[in-house]
């Protein structure tokens, strides 16, 4: 996979659950920048907050279907439509916190909606190859020193993090059962505590930051000695489609799980890298909580990123000054100007696979 990760999907017909999420609306991009058939498939962006998807304009030029994952005939008539080779699935209940709040709907959208998809495409010919996108909090969080490996546990404390490891096992189950003898390759990525311009959240670190600097005010910041393994958004965007096009040519030769975390130095406490974010922008300012509100948070989350490295050649391409950099810019500009939200989003996607040129780093 010498040349750029993207490259490989100029005219390919690619899925992509999720597509109005932060996440999702990185993806949709890159994809669309890479000439890439698209058809995105998510909820609408939740009203009452700032959109990446909408201030972006992510569906110009992309087939978009603002639909629920867990509804099976419009998710069934989407695929149909759409005829993808790949599908990447990104669709979820992303929050923590929320999780508590309404454990059952986590576990709907999450496990059965996983099970919803995957039921579907395997009934979808034209599918070759499943990224099912989990998260780093799958794994029985023992608060191990070293990163968590691939092979470690599933397990999870909050409902959220127990909907990802569910999330696991069914894919595991899809691909034993079902998928293997359909001819289509299915893996999971679990990445790390992903950061980056746009993501507008709720209760999550960045985003509070962001919103409070954008109200004039200062930010109190929850577990400020919880160590996260921070890395940009773009990083394991790249992780992943360099595993769906391994995926389309090798098979079940990477028909697994990977982690796409950052190196172990770049996983720091919330104290350091708010000290980092404050550091690069003088306007934001923060106040560390020195009480708890009782909900459980992991003390202690790194991964390995070792496997990926070894076989697929994947690495980070930005330091964690870098990525702080990266995503202190973006919210700096469309701060002082919305508009440029969306020249600001290429220019970084563009910016990030030079460095990932220059560094020699595969993808």
């Amino acid at each position: 996979m010498s040349d750029r990760a993207s490259d490989w999907y100029r005219g390919r017909r690619v899925f992509v659950t999720g597509h109005t999420g932060f996440k999702g609306s990185w993806l949709a991009t890159w994809l669309r920048e890479a000439g890439a058939q698209v058809t995105g498939y998510a909820l609408p962006p939740e009203s009452g907050r700032p959109s990446l998807y909408e201030l972006t304009g992510v569906a110009d030029g992309i087939d978009s279907v603002l639909a629920d994952v867990r509804d099976g005939a419009r998710l069934g008539a989407a695929l149909s439509a759409a005829q993808p080779e790949l599908v990447f699935h990104l669709a979820a209940q992303s929050l923590v916190r929320r999780s508590y709040a309404d454990p059952l709907t986590t576990f709907d959208t999450n496990v059965m909606g996983t099970a919803q998809l995957l039921d579907l495409v395997r009934r979808t010919g034209s599918v070759r190859a499943v990224v099912v996108v989990t998260s780093d909090k799958c794994y029985e969080n023992r608060d191990l020193e070293r990163g968590y490996r691939e092979e470690d546990p599933m397990g999870g404390h909050d409902p959220y993090s127990a909907s990802k490891g569910c999330q696991e096992l069914v894919a595991a189950s899809f691909r034993r059962s079902f998928l293997t003898n359909a001819g289509i390759a299915i893996a999971t990525a679990r990445a790390g505590n992903v950061i980056g311009g746009g993501d507008w959240s709720e209760d999550r670190l960045v985003t509070d930051l962001m919103q409070a600097a954008a109200d004039d005010r200062s930010c109190t910041v929850r577990h400020p000695d919880a160590v996260r393994p921070w890395q940009h958004v773009l990083e394991p965007l790249r992780g992943y489609l360099m595993l769906g096009r391994a995926l389309v040519e090798r098979g079940e030769e990477y028909a697994e799980a990977w982690n796409f975390g950052p190196d172990l130095q770049d996983a720091v406490s919330v104290r350091e890298l708010v000290a980092r974010m404050t550091a690069a922008w003088p306007r934001l300012r923060a106040e560390l909580a020195t009480t708890t509100d009782g909900l459980h948070e992991a003390r202690l989350l790194r991964l390995d990123n070792a496997k990926a490295g070894a076989r697929m050649g994947w690495r980070p391409a930005l330091s964690l000054d870098e990525t702080v950099d990266f995503t202190v810019e973006w919210y700096r500009a469309v701060h002082e100007n919305p508009r440029v939200a969306r020249p600001m989003m290429l220019d970084q996607l563009h910016e990030y696979e030079r460095r990932v040129s220059g560094a020699g780093i595969t993808g």
